[in-house]
């Protein structure tokens, strides 16, 4: 198989240009105390359908339209290592004192929201928020997801920035993000796979549940179990000088397992990167330290800046409906937050500050956006929708959390 060498030519100069962009802004962002993946998803938009499209419709059709996809290969390189390299974070480690909060918070931070999500979605007509795999189940689900998934990538970066990563605040939330989420991307899998599959009954919609959540379970608590056997049958050893080898065949492992099942590659990568998380050792913390530097600077910033180049801001951006959809995702989340937090006798301060961040959407919430999206099952207008829903929620809780210290403010206390 060939490539013409115009089209090699065109591909590097997009990769440049998006790469450029994606970095310049990010930086600039990041500089304003905006998160990094805001700006480089506004480096995207510049060159996409919004801006470049709009003002250069020959230039942007030549350089980024023709190479869809070779550009598309390395999107889903970068949305594959993004989601191995947010794997690398969960820890299933959980100070006993918080276990009960953890666990209520979970509880209405998952239940609540999903439950009105996927009840929202039967007082409507759906049909112009459907994509073309026209499964409507799949997109009932990727709704009520959407409405509670909470961002663990972007609200650490924002604990980090302020300096409260070491906080109990801080611990609360990532620790009730991460049971939250682990949860919230099972459904997400579940619809991702039912959306690709020819015959939608119950049989079917079963065996693919079942599947995923064994699948999830395996890998979450029996391959754990199988690298410290390794560590007995003195087997670390060896894998500790090939390690940077067996963290990407680990990656390839469970992305072809998860393709083998029908459930989505992206979700095998996500549980490669826990199952790699576990492996203790100093070689291994090293490799994986490398693996997120490359992807971090390379594949990742140009996946965020692709999704700004789908957003069509001048097509498929309906006003109406966005601050719609934004206002009852955020009603909804506060809501359970706040009743789950009052129960637990926090101050009314302590359950606000915990509903902006738990609010916060950011990077999963993007991945969750243009997975759909690409797989068909949602438009275009709910594409962008999820995208700005993201991007306004982190700005939102950062903005307050800075609020709350500069005023002195305590950010967690029982009364």
């Amino acid at each position: 198989m060939s490539i013409e060498p115009s089209v090699l030519s065109n591909f590097f100069v997009a990769i440049l240009l998006i790469l450029f962009c994606a970095q310049a802004l990010g930086m600039l962002f990041s500089r304003l105390h905006i998160p990094k993946v805001i700006g480089e998803i506004m480096g995207g938009l510049l060159l996409g359908p919004t801006f470049l499209g709009y003002f250069s419709p020959d230039f942007y059709q030549r350089i980024f339209f023709r190479n869809g996809e070779l550009l598309s290969i390395i999107y889903w390189l970068g949305l594959v290592l993004l989601m191995f390299c947010s794997g690398f974070e969960i820890d299933r480690k959980l100070d006993k004192r918080d276990i009960k909060t953890v666990t209520s918070l979970v509880i209405g931070t998952t239940v609540i929201p999903f439950i009105c999500g996927w009840w929202v979605t039967s007082l409507f007509n759906l049909e112009r928020l459907m994509g073309p795999a026209n499964n409507i189940l799949s997109l009932r689900l990727i709704i009520a997801v959407g409405i509670a998934v909470t961002s663990i990538p972007v609200i650490s970066k924002i604990f980090f920035d302020l300096g409260i990563i070491k906080t109990d605040f801080a611990r609360l939330v990532l620790a009730t993000a991460t049971i939250h989420d682990i949860i919230l991307w099972v459904f997400v899998s579940i619809a991702a796979g039912l959306a690709v599959s020819r015959h939608i009954d119950v049989s079917s919609i079963t065996i693919h549940v079942l599947t995923t959540v064994i699948f999830f379970a395996v890998a979450l608590f029996y391959f754990p179990k199988l690298i410290h056997l390794a560590g007995k049958w003195q087997l670390k050893k060896w894998l500790s000088q090939y390690e940077l080898s067996f963290i990407i065949l680990t990656l390839l492992l469970f992305s072809a397992i998860a393709s083998v099942l029908d459930v989505n590659l992206v979700f095998g990568a996500f549980l490669a990167g826990i199952v790699v998380n576990f492996v203790k050792d100093p070689k291994f913390e090293e490799a994986r330290v490398r693996i997120k530097d490359f992807s971090f600077s390379f594949f990742v910033p140009i996946y965020f800046a692709i999704v700004g180049i789908k957003l069509d801001l001048i097509h498929h951006f309906d006003p109406w409906f966005f601050f719609g959809f934004l206002g009852f995702a955020i009603l909804v989340q506060t809501v359970a937050v706040m009743l789950t937090a009052r129960l637990l006798r926090y101050s009314w301060l302590s359950s606000w500050n915990l509903s902006v961040a738990l609010n916060d959407r950011g990077g999963p919430c993007i991945v969750l956006a243009t997975l759909a999206y690409d797989l068909g099952i949602i438009s275009p207008d709910l594409f962008v929708t999820l995208i700005l829903l993201a991007i306004i929620t982190s700005l939102t809780a950062g903005s307050w959390l800075k609020f709350v210290l500069m005023k002195n403010w305590p950010l967690l206390e029982r009364q």
